[in-house]
């Protein structure tokens, strides 16, 4: 199932059931899983790695040079490994590692969106979801069923913990703890209630999650030093998810969102969004 059009280097390697549309580029070493689909116009550069089922769309790029002044002129060694059945809308291009020998690894299961793009050397997990428009910046860490709202922006080394989500239009250059929501410039708003409810997790995971958040959050200390506090506290983080919230501050090189402060209204009283 090779359009006539396609250009599929002979040293690609295409699983059982590859379809390659029209004007396709398939380079150099490249590996399709089984059923993997490309759309007319996509291109999969030399030495990626696409597990099964993907699907890239028309004009994604996977495996583009990093974007960078001075390149190094070895990163071509890098990889782009992609896991099975993660989807590629139109216009989305996934950058190679900066430097030969790094890799740039997208888990499986994950969606994203028209005109995303994730930078070199990211590591996104399973189940990410990244909204039209929204960017990663280089090194980023995002993880499992993390979800980047439309036209975000995430600054490079930052972490997105599991089940967090970016609001949409967000510009983040701090790391957002895992199950909370980051809005605007760094704010984290609370807990993602609406993330943790689909996943399924049980009310005892919740009330745990809501006391972490809490301890670290309003204490109106360092939140670094809250959280470390907050691990000594025996009846805190009595569920694995607990744990890991608070673990994460213990980590990380960029800082931390800080907890939305109140705003003055037009009519001069305070409020908190």
């Amino acid at each position: 199932m090779i359009h006539p059009t396609a250009v599929v280097h002979e040293t690609a390697t295409l699983g059982t059931g590859v379809q390659i549309g029209a004007y396709c580029i398939v380079g150099a070493s490249a590996r399709l899983g089984a059923d993997c689909r490309l759309e007319p116009h996509a291109i999969v550069r030399e030495g990626c790695v696409l597990g099964d089922g993907c699907l890239i769309d028309s004009f994604v790029v996977i495996g583009g040079e990093a974007q960078m002044r001075v390149p190094d002129p070895e990163a071509a060694g890098g990889r782009v490994v992609v896991g099975p059945r993660t989807i590629f809308r139109e216009g989305v291009t996934v950058h190679r590692p900066a430097r030969a020998g790094g890799s740039t690894v997208i888990g499986p299961d994950c969606f994203f969106m028209a005109n995303t793009h994730v930078a070199h050397d990211c590591q996104v997990a399973s189940f990410v979801t990244m909204a039209n428009g929204a960017m990663l910046g280089g090194h980023v860490q995002v993880g499992d069923h993390a979800f980047v709202g439309g036209g975000a922006g995430v600054h490079q080394f930052v972490r997105l913990g599991e089940s967090s989500m970016v609001a949409g239009n967000a510009a983040i250059s701090y790391d957002v703890p895992p199950y909370s929501v980051a809005a605007d410039r760094n704010d984290i708003v609370g807990l993602n209630l609406v993330g943790l409810r689909r996943r399924g997790f049980p009310a005892d995971v919740m009330a745990d999650l809501k006391r972490c958040f809490r301890s670290v959050f309003h204490g109106g200390g360092n939140v670094r030093e809250e959280a470390a506090r907050a691990r000594e506290n025996q009846e805190l983080a009595t569920t694995l998810q607990g744990k890991a919230f608070l673990e994460f501050f213990a980590g990380g090189h960029r800082g931390f969102g800080h907890k939305r402060r109140a705003r003055r209204s037009t009519d001069g009283a305070a409020s908190v969004d």
